[in-house]
């Protein structure tokens, strides 16, 4: 993550830290030296909702958030708790709301964690006597194995990285060539859609590596892109992270177009810039847009379930059927291996099946 956006975060992480309980912010400043600000404002805004409803159903009496007693989280019972989990299951503003859920106990059972474990009063007594959230159990996560199994049939395989990236420059056109809207939105942006598309399909770059990439970090002698990768020992310096020689023509001629395509300002540092209607000049794509922009390409290929993160997991496959774990592990940035072990699944799956169709071919 860029360091503008770090200052920001911790900006904000400051100035919210007076809304939230005293306990609350003890246990902000005790994880600051380990987690980074953006990572604790995330954990905050959880609480904020976590507060707010206790507050809302007459749970916790109190005028702000900022007044919550400590010893109303000690009168906490199983059923408050599975209160909480059943409003956030039943809010309908978020597609992964399941997910959403398990982060989000997961950001309590932390602070439970710290306030009843770690933290002490004048008297060395743990601050909150009583943990109920030590009884909530969060979804565990999927075994490589099962999540490989969730991705079969969803990911784009062999040929189809390259068909869809051609979908995008010829294909797509004749599918909406009745709406003329659409087509003029497709002319003005086909050039930097493909060239994101094929640079996630040649790198396995993270869609927010992707949008927050500048003109400066693009080699194309070198073929690297530098990124502040997720997880990096030091995350002051950028990351060279290599892509194959199929992203580059998609790169030339998406630079070429940039500077006019987007009346890009001459201060705009961002690789890939969007112009939306009623805006004078070209600005930094949101990761929202490119998530929407790969969701409407792929609807149309016939691939309903791919999304940009899916277009990660097709490099990862394809990629390691040419390389071993640890290099695709380096590839993609992860940080245990155990992350990376899923492809050697998928890829079990993609030689199965070249296997089988090369026995058709040989009848």
């Amino acid at each position: 993550m860029p360091q503008v956006q770090k200052e920001k975060d911790r900006e904000e992480l400051e100035n919210k830290l007076p809304c939230m309980p005293w306990y609350v912010e003890q246990y902000i400043n005790y994880k600051l030296p380990n987690l980074s600000p953006s990572s604790l404002l995330e954990y905050m805004r959880d609480y904020d909702t976590f507060f707010s409803y206790l507050m809302a159903e007459g749970i916790a009496p109190a005028g702000k958030i900022n007044e919550i007693p400590l010893h109303i989280l000690e009168t906490l019972s199983v059923d408050d708790i599975t209160g909480y989990k059943n409003y956030l299951l039943a809010k309908k503003d978020k597609p992964n709301r399941k997910i959403t859920v398990s982060r989000k106990i997961s950001a309590l059972k932390s602070l439970f964690h710290y306030l009843s474990q770690l933290a002490e009063d004048e008297n060395f007594y743990p601050l909150l006597k009583r943990n109920v959230m030590a009884k909530i159990e969060v979804h565990k996560a999927r075994k490589p194995k099962e999540t490989a199994k969730q991705l079969v049939g969803k990911l784009l395989e062999e040929k189809e990285i390259n068909e869809f990236i051609e979908y995008i420059i010829k294909g797509y056109e004749i599918d909406i060539s009745t709406s003329k809207r659409a087509l003029v939105s497709y002319h003005a942006n086909k050039v930097r859609d493909a060239c994101i598309v094929s640079l996630i399909l040649n790198s396995g770059l993270r869609v927010s590596e992707t949008l927050n990439l500048d003109i400066d970090d693009i080699d194309l002698v070198k073929k690297l892109a530098y990124v502040f990768r997720k997880g990096a020992e030091d995350d002051q310096v950028k990351t060279p992270i290599h892509f194959r020689s199929e992203a580059l023509p998609y790169l030339e001629q998406y630079l070429n177009i940039r500077n006019t395509q987007y009346k890009a300002p001459k201060k705009e540092k961002a690789l890939f810039l969007a112009l939306p209607n009623g805006q004078d000049y070209g600005s930094r794509m949101t990761k929202r847009a490119i998530q929407d922009m790969i969701v409407k390409y792929a609807k149309r290929f016939g691939k309903p379930f791919l999304t940009v993160h899916k277009l990660r997991h097709s490099f990862a496959t394809d990629y390691y059927l040419s390389n071993d774990l640890y290099k695709t592990q380096d590839q993609l940035g992860h940080a245990s291996p155990v992350t990376t072990q899923i492809y050697t699944h998928l890829t079990d799956k993609t030689m199965a099946k070249a296997i089988d169709n090369r026995k058709i071919s040989d009848e």
